[in-house]
């Protein structure tokens, strides 16, 4: 009986040595999900929200706010001429039908006839031709506004001003002629209509060619 105390003693030893060493792994496996989440959970992808290209665009759509400047006589036919001459038409509308006038260099003078196609009378709304530089039209036309209806709306003794017809109402016809050399130096040239209201867009181009 004496010696079987003892090797019951040692295996019980035996066995709680064997039973602290099955729980050991639990305390490294209980840490291995953290490592894991904290891999997970690093990488952070909020960089792309601001593209580096975002304002590109904005200022595509600035460059385009500007429009450009328009043409004198916009889209309308260059006017017809021969023998040194040409005839325009004006009309109720505030119009001129033709947008360009090209003069032969072969002249040494040239004739603008204008008709004036509407019904309305001279003072409601008369037509003439100025000829001048185009960066004199809007000044020649408020120079003109004092001079009124019998004066043509046209500035008297205007150097500026190269030629001019009278103020015509619906139904008249009227006409100018000019020396070609008035139009052959520092240009653009145009002609227009100096009533007011009317030069900013009855108005169209005049050159030698």
């Amino acid at each position: 009986m004496k010696t079987r105390l003892p090797l019951l003693a040692a295996a019980c030893a035996l066995a709680l040595a064997a039973c602290g060493n099955d729980t050991a792994p639990a305390t490294p496996d209980t840490t291995t999900p953290a490592d894991t989440t904290a891999v997970d959970t690093a990488p952070v992808d909020t960089a792309p929200a601001t593209p580096p290209d975002a304002t590109a665009p904005a200022a595509d759509t600035a460059a385009t706010d500007t429009p450009a400047a328009a043409p004198a006589g916009g889209d309308k036919p260059a006017a017809t001429v021969a023998n040194c001459s040409t005839e325009i038409e004006g009309n109720d509308a505030m119009q001129f039908n033709v947008g360009s006038i090209t003069v032969p260099s072969s002249c040494t003078e040239f004739t603008i006839n204008l008709k004036h196609v509407g019904q309305m009378p001279v003072a409601a709304m008369g037509h003439n031709v100025v000829v001048s530089k185009a960066a004199d039209r809007e000044a020649i036309a408020s120079a003109g506004m004092a001079a009124g209806v019998d004066g043509d709306y046209v500035p008297a003794d205007d150097a500026r001003v190269i030629a001019h017809t009278e103020l015509v109402g619906g139904g008249e016809t009227t006409s100018v002629t000019f020396p070609v050399s008035a139009i052959q130096g520092d240009g653009p040239y145009e002609f227009f209509c100096s009533f007011p209201g009317h030069w900013a867009v009855m108005r169209g181009s005049i050159a030698v060619g």
